[in-house]
């Protein structure tokens, strides 16, 4: 069923100032309390899963978990169960620890290859060791814009069960800014104190998240689909989470700290791809997790909706 008011305050906000109230407003009728029909098979086939949690802070964390195809079940339009044993282990991760004090996660079911996507926002629960459940309240289809295609291989094997190793720290050292400014892909959450948690995906050429300095990123907001849910959250609640994939050498690097957005500003290359609009993130926080499981990420192509680097030579 629709949601009747599915905008907060903060989305209001932004799409006002940047004058696409009416079209978000139309697109807002793709917001339900439940999952589509036709998203139900989609969900059960993906490998992969992006969640947002909340901390005791509470800090904003982005979790990327990956299984075998269907380790996922959409049991109907209102509750998605996931079975642990069938997923990669990932024990460092802060997830598991929020999701004990704090029930509220956003989560992305994203499949890289076909450049699919699909926000559910609400509860979760563990059932059991091996096994938790989400219930819906809030869910919707996303655009493919900006989504890298990526084919995941999962080893017929199944996954390494040697334990992954974590690092930690608050200032970027020099692997993690390679990391940053070699990605292409990365995921945010975000939190509105009433509407709970989101996670969403972002995505460029490689260097279109720019390292400044030891503890600041600066990201281009790229035209989207007027909803604005990353940057409303963002107006009431700076904190956000990122995560970043390095899809060659198995790690991850999570982020957690506060934002800025910035509006109007000057873009002589046209970076923002027109929007004038960047936002700045400031590290608290990092975990970076070298996992033991060997995945195969095989690069297919960068999506043709990707504004141009410019690099000081050429765009």
């Amino acid at each position: 069923m629709k949601i009747e008011s599915p905008y907060h305050e903060g989305e209001l906000q932004v799409q006002a100032r940047v004058g696409v109230l009416e079209e978000g407003a139309m697109n807002s009728r793709v917001i339900q309390d439940s999952i589509i029909k036709g998203a139900l098979k989609f969900i059960n086939q993906l490998p992969m899963a992006v969640f947002g949690s909340l901390d005791q802070e509470p800090h904003v964390w982005a979790s990327v978990f990956v299984g075998m195809p269907g380790f996922m079940q959409a049991e109907n339009d209102r509750t998605v169960t996931f079975d642990l044993s069938c997923m990669m282990p990932n024990p460092e991760d802060p997830f598991w620890e929020n999701i004990q004090r704090n029930s509220q996660v956003g989560m992305l079911a994203i499949e890289l290859a076909s450049r699919r996507r699909l926000r559910i926002n609400g509860r979760i629960s563990r059932l059991s060791e091996d096994s938790l459940q989400l219930h819906v309240e809030e869910s919707y289809p996303n655009c493919s814009k900006y989504i890298q295609k990526r084919h995941l291989t999962i080893p017929q094997t199944g996954f390494n069960l040697a334990s992954s190793s974590a690092v930690q720290g608050e200032e970027l050292g020099l692997i993690q800014r390679a990391l940053i400014t070699n990605a292409d892909t990365f995921f945010v959450a975000s939190v509105h104190s009433e509407r709970g948690v989101d996670a969403s995906h972002r995505g460029g050429n490689p260097g279109f998240v720019k390292v400044l300095d030891d503890r600041i990123l600066h990201i281009p907001d790229y035209i989207g689909n007027s909803m604005f849910n990353t940057l409303g959250n963002f107006t009431v609640n700076p904190r956000a989470g990122l995560i970043f994939l390095d899809f060659e050498s198995h790690r991850t690097l999570q982020l957690t700290g506060r934002t800025e957005v910035l509006y109007d500003l000057d873009d002589p290359t046209e970076e923002t791809g027109g929007t004038n609009r960047y936002w700045q993130f400031q590290i608290d926080r990092w975990i970076e997790i070298n996992h033991a499981s060997q995945l195969d990420w095989s690069f297919l192509d960068y999506s043709p909706h990707n504004p141009s680097i410019y690099n000081g030579v050429e765009s």
